[in-house]
């Protein structure tokens, strides 16, 4: 470990010891007359991506807030372990849902099986330090303090304990939604989304448990840019739902610590767009800039069944760090709205269908390794941009290649698919993906050369087709 680590190590545990011999009142504060009037209010904390339901009181309420610090291991990827520190025990924290005018009775408790001192600072506060000063507890304590809600607004939380960005790298972060005195209009489904970065000492995606990494976190340099803090938390099983012509509002914030989200949903256009999480918005927007410690809230209604997919346009994000999520839309076709289309040959070109597969053609010697390091090339430049350098795909997005059923079953059509490409639902592994491949402008060998490295690197299996017959294959009539 490099001597500034053990710097801030030995800092964090002093801080720990410290606080540890600190006394704290839990208790709550004392309230003015005019407070102590207000009904009592104790907020319901629910697991993104739902959040509290809408506010439909009137007047202003005390809202006590009970939120516990974790610090939990769990997976950051399939197969891939990571200990987050969590408020509530999820990435992001559980939202805080309060009313313009309430006063918030926050009560922070650090769990006794926690290692290190946090703390919490809510953009929302008015006041030095968001409530950092006062929540700056050990483990095993709780600590309370009392804030009005004096504008509208939805904001970030986070954990502002030294070093600040490595608690927010490890998940230390989430949103309240501050609501307007009038109340904000009913819609039918709403969402709490967030995006963050985590910095690994290891690879994305490799596998087994892993370390926080410092440097990379100073370099801003992030191993995975997710939502809602896990590779495929918002696809497959997990993707948003929705139906279509309902009204769909998501509150998106990027908890940081470093990097700003182009937050873009391919397949819809967003009606509304509150910047930065304010109280006026604009329309029709496509792509929307959130700082990081940032928010927005944008509406719109999916008027076509089918999957909506939430990216960071930034989007070597999306298909190499995880910045990806589905939202899956249920209802009628409108073609006019928006048709399956039709595909038919250019005059004078003769539509190619996939012939029967030949005998394998067997390669050895030489010849095998060369190919083999000639179909590494090509597949790293061509095929991990979606299908990822494992070949594991993204879940309910790109199909794998790697331990793929559909490849080991069918590998001469999916030669015949790199040639002509493909469109419409394939089932992989029990998994359902339904998008598009387009047609891929590889040469004979390049062809035969990356289908036979993902046959026996990424699924133990044997060469399986020869230039040659690639060659045949673009003939076949």
């Amino acid at each position: 470990m490099k001597k500034k680590y053990k710097l801030a190590a030995t800092w964090l545990a002093s801080v720990s010891a410290a606080l540890s011999m600190v006394p704290v009142n839990a208790a709550a504060p004392a309230a003015p007359a005019a407070e102590a009037a207000l009904p009592v209010v104790v907020q319901e904390l629910v697991a993104p991506p739902a959040l509290p339901p809408r506010i439909t009181r009137t007047t202003a309420a005390r809202v006590v807030v009970n939120l516990t610090v974790e610090e939990v291991e769990r997976e950051i990827a399939p197969g891939t372990r990571y200990t987050f520190w969590t408020f509530g025990g999820t990435v992001p924290g559980k939202m805080i849902r309060v009313r313009e005018g309430d006063t918030v009775e926050l009560h922070l408790k650090n769990l006794p099986g926690n290692k290190l001192p946090h703390n919490i600072d809510l953009h929302a506060v008015t006041g030095p330090g968001g409530g950092a000063a006062q929540t700056l507890i050990a483990p095993g304590n709780e600590a309370t303090f009392t804030f009005k809600t004096l504008n509208p607004g939805l904001y970030v939380y986070h954990c502002a304990t030294a070093p600040v960005d490595m608690h927010i790298g490890n998940g230390m972060y989430g949103m309240i939604l501050v609501e307007p005195k009038e109340g904000l209009p009913p819609v039918d489904k709403e969402f709490y989304v967030m995006q963050g970065e985590f910095y690994t000492s290891g690879a994305y995606r490799a596998p087994g448990l892993q370390a926080f990494d410092m440097q990379k976190t100073i370099d801003e340099k992030p191993t995975y840019v997710l939502f809602n803090g896990a590779d495929g938390a918002l696809t497959g099983a997990n993707a948003l739902k929705a139906n279509a012509n309902e009204k769909v509002r998501m509150y998106f914030g990027v908890g940081g610590p470093n990097v700003t989200s182009s937050f873009h949903i391919i397949g819809t256009i967003f009606d509304k767009v509150y910047t930065e999480g304010g109280k006026h918005y604009q329309e029709h927007v496509q792509t929307t800039m959130v700082p990081a410690g940032g928010s927005t809230i944008v509406e719109f209604v999916p008027r076509v069944p089918g999957n909506l997919t939430l990216v960071d346009h930034s989007l070597s994000r999306a298909f190499n760090k995880g910045a990806i999520g589905l939202l899956s839309i249920s209802g009628p076709e409108r073609p006019e709205i928006y048709s399956k289309g039709i595909k038919t040959p250019l005059p004078g070109v003769v539509a190619k269908a996939a012939p029967a597969a030949p005998a394998a053609p067997v390669v050895t010697g030489a010849a095998h390794t060369a190919q083999q390091v000639r179909g590494k090339q090509v597949f790293e430049s061509t095929c991990a941009a979606c299908h990822q350098a494992d070949g594991k795909g993204v879940a309910g997005v790109f199909p794998p290649l790697a331990n793929s059923d559909f490849f080991q079953q069918r590998p001469y059509e999916m030669a015949h698919i790199v040639i002509n490409g493909r469109s419409g639902e394939i089932v992989v592994n029990g998994d359902h993906y339904n998008g598009v491949m387009p047609a891929q402008t590889l040469d004979d060998d390049d062809v035969a050369a990356v289908i036979n490295y993902v046959n026996v690197e990424l699924n133990k299996g044997k060469p399986v087709i020869t230039p040659a017959q690639v060659r045949d294959m673009r003939k076949a009539k």
